[in-house]
């Protein structure tokens, strides 16, 4: 029986690769973005652009249009990421990357959360930069607080979600080249795809709530 499958982020990155692999599995996937890009709507996935999940409208629509699909797999992807250095700190740049990185999908999951089915999985792609015992560089402050905020909410998903017997990765997808890092990464999009799409496998009630690295490893807090 076909899976269905919701990405957030979806139209480049590893958003897109999530789309190209589980397309390939024969799930059915609806990709949402704010703009589709050429080689998402080549895939032949079910497109939902005008998706921007920081904004409520954005999130509304996502509902409306999935309204009825029950879905078995959620990917937060969606996710921005800004520079700050003491001593010029922009709180516009913080608050937007809290706003789409932290706040989003929380509203996402939230407003999808009728939609999943039993034994459902929902992933939110998060970075180590969230980690507080891992930081031993400082800087990126939005983009570290947003993920540690990200990581807080995963982990409340967790438990609030376990009677619905759906199961929630907090997930590390690795140095991805990627446009928003500029394209300079250990791996690929499609293999850190691949990779966390593993942990997603592995995924399941008892583990929910785990902070991994796409290879495996638990990671700190």
């Amino acid at each position: 029986m076909s899976k269905t499958v919701v990405i957030t982020g979806a139209n480049r990155g590893i958003g897109l690769s999530f789309c190209r692999l589980y397309k390939a599995q024969g799930c059915t996937v609806y990709a949402a973005c704010r703009t589709a890009s050429p080689e998402l709507i080549a895939l032949g996935v079910e497109v939902i652009d005008g998706v921007d999940v920081s904004e409520k409208q954005g999130i509304a629509r996502l509902a409306s249009v999935l309204a009825g699909v029950s879905i078995d797999l959620l990917i937060n992807n969606a996710g921005i990421l800004r520079d700050e250095v003491l001593g010029n700190i922009d709180q516009d740049s913080i608050r937007k990357q809290f706003e789409t990185n932290a706040l989003a999908p929380l509203m996402v999951t939230e407003a999808l959360m009728n939609n999943l089915a039993v034994n459902a999985k929902v992933a939110l792609i998060t970075s180590r930069m969230g980690s507080v015992a891992d930081n031993t560089s400082g800087g990126r402050y939005g983009y570290r607080m947003s993920k540690a905020a990200l990581n807080i909410a995963g982990m409340s998903l967790s438990h609030d979600l376990k009677a619905q017997g759906v199961a929630v990765a907090i997930l590390h997808p690795g140095l991805v080249g990627t446009e928003m890092i500029g394209g300079h990464g250990d791996i690929t999009p499609d293999q850190a795809a691949e990779r966390l799409s593993q942990r997603i496998e592995e995924l399941n009630l008892s583990n929910s709530g785990t902070f991994w690295h796409s290879n495996g490893d638990v990671l700190p807090w």
